[in-house]
């Protein structure tokens, strides 16, 4: 249900954020950037379609006016409104998702699953494509279509359990294409994934120009979520292959791809977005509002800052922080930062691995804090273990505010730190209590490596250079879009006879 905020400006540029569990419903790396952009451009109008879990969620920033309306897309909640199709769109749509599967499961059928999806897309805006996908023709498509001869995913021997699981799932995936899609200016998505959604219908329906975002690889962290995942493969197969042909679909489609580091810029071409089409935007923070963060505490300590999420590994930095202990017997672990509704158990894991490892004394889980600049502050050292990260907010706020960091290789760290900190593999506790062990022991490198760490973020990673340059993007892509789409017309209209022009939604 879309929630009205301030009133729309006649004139203002108007871009619509799409998010995933982020902004404006939790807090987090992501949804501080989407606030960041938000509250630096005044001049601009925003919408928000914000994927979510049940829908329930509470708005928890403070919105301003500029803000128009916010659109909950709930996954997980009440399915959308409408009706089975009848008739003769239940035959094209039926053949629409018997190609939009095949296409998930046979390499050659690839080319495919564009046309398919934008057909989809259509049926959601007519509200039957929910309900088509909860009824059994839907199974009775995918147990035909993979046990087809030939495909690799008949050898699993998939079954009716399987059907039924892999087809919810995908149901729920494409609940966002019952969205209103947005009708003028930019649409905005700022991950990959099933928040993309609305800005292609928009862009198919519309011809409103895609953004795309991606801070960490939305597909990446989809591989490494399904690797544990207790679905049999023939379900990750098809819900795998969802997700890499979308990522391809909306690196082809978007108008300018903004990573926020060179790391996914390699994924983002590797999954056929061009060159071109790329342009390498840093996260940037107020150095003003983290200043440096004065004398570090008096008991040594190692400090973590995020949500208690598996994607930022706390085993591990628990396990490293265990090898540490056994050289330092009185330093400690602050790990501050909220836990995600669903999250619970994984913090619960976290707690007892501590105190299995004997460290339980020493290890405290202390939730969100008022000020984050306080959960810098406490440590002589600011650690991050994440297996998967983009440009992570709390190192370069940990740079600012002066502090040597322990990180883990992924994403765009390395970018971020250069040599003002240690990097260090993901996944090994040794290398990583070795890195902790060897700052804690020497306090006048800790000192040199703050000092530079600030120095680096007021050079490159401010915020006026972030805001400026998504200002800019704002108001020239509509310009830039219109032009191609007239010279792409004009090329039409002079080809020669004979020769044929393609259409993406077939």
């Amino acid at each position: 249900m879309p929630v009205r905020h301030g009133a729309r400006r006649p004139g203002a540029t108007r871009v619509t954020l799409l998010t995933e569990g982020t902004y404006p419903h939790s807090h987090g790396g992501v949804s501080v950037w989407c606030d960041q952009l938000v509250q630096g451009m005044t001049d601009l109008d925003f919408d928000i379609i914000a994927v979510t879990g049940t829908g329930r969620e509470p708005v928890v920033w403070d919105l301003p006016g500029h803000v128009s309306r916010v659109l909950s897309v709930p996954m997980w909640g009440a399915p959308p409104e409408g009706r089975p199709p009848r008739g003769r769109a239940r035959v094209q749509l039926a053949a629409a998702y018997e190609r939009f599967l095949t296409a998930l499961l046979d390499p050659g059928a690839e080319d495919a699953f564009a046309p398919a999806l934008y057909t989809m897309a259509r049926a959601a805006a007519d509200g039957t494509l929910s309900p088509f996908l909860r009824a059994d023709r839907a199974i009775a498509l995918l147990t035909a279509v993979w046990n087809r001869p030939g495909l690799a995913v008949r050898e699993a021997g998939p079954t009716l359990h399987d059907a039924i699981t892999a087809t919810a799932l995908l149901e729920h995936a494409l609940r966002p294409l019952a969205a209103p899609p947005p009708e003028n200016g930019v649409a905005h998505a700022v991950s990959g994934g099933v928040a993309v959604l609305p800005g292609l219908a928009a862009l198919e329906r519309h011809g409103v120009p895609l953004l795309l975002t991606e801070h960490g690889v939305y597909l990446r962290e989809r591989y490494l979520g399904y690797r544990t995942a207790s679905y049999r493969w023939p379900v990750k197969a098809v819900v795998l292959g969802f997700f890499r042909l979308l990522a391809e679909e909306s690196y082809r489609r978007a108008a300018l791809i903004t990573p926020g580091n060179r790391y996914n810029r390699l994924w983002e071409e590797q999954g056929g977005a061009a060159p071109e089409s790329i342009r390498t935007v840093y996260n940037g923070v107020d150095p003003a509002a983290f200043p440096p963060a004065g004398p570090e505490p008096d008991a040594l300590t190692l400090s973590w800052a995020g949500r208690v999420d598996p994607i930022k590994d706390l085993e591990t930095l628990i396990r490293a922080f265990a090898l540490v202990r056994e050289r330092i017997p009185d330093v400690r672990l602050r790990m501050f930062g909220g836990t995600p509704r669903g999250g619970e158990a994984y913090r619960e894991r976290c707690e007892a691995l501590a105190a299995e490892l004997g460290h339980a004394d020493a290890v405290t889980f202390e939730g969100r804090v008022d000020d984050i600049k306080d959960a810098y502050a406490a440590g002589n050292v600011v650690m991050l273990s994440s297996i998967s990260e983009g440009f992570p907010f709390t190192l370069i706020e940990a740079m600012s505010c002066g502090r040597a960091t322990v990180s883990t290789d992924v994403g765009g760290v390395r970018e971020a730190v250069g040599d003002t900190g240690l990097v260090v593999p993901p996944r090994d506790p040794a290398a990583m209590a070795a890195a902790a062990l060897e700052l804690l022991g020497d306090a006048g490198r800790r000192r040199a490596m703050g000092e530079a760490a600030r120095l680096r973020v007021i050079e490159q990673f401010t915020l006026r250079q972030t805001i400026d340059t998504f200002r800019s993007i704002y108001r020239e892509l509509p310009l830039l879009d219109r032009r191609s789409r007239a010279l792409r017309a004009r090329a039409r209209t002079l080809a020669p006879l004979g020769t044929g022009t393609g259409s993406l939604a077939g």
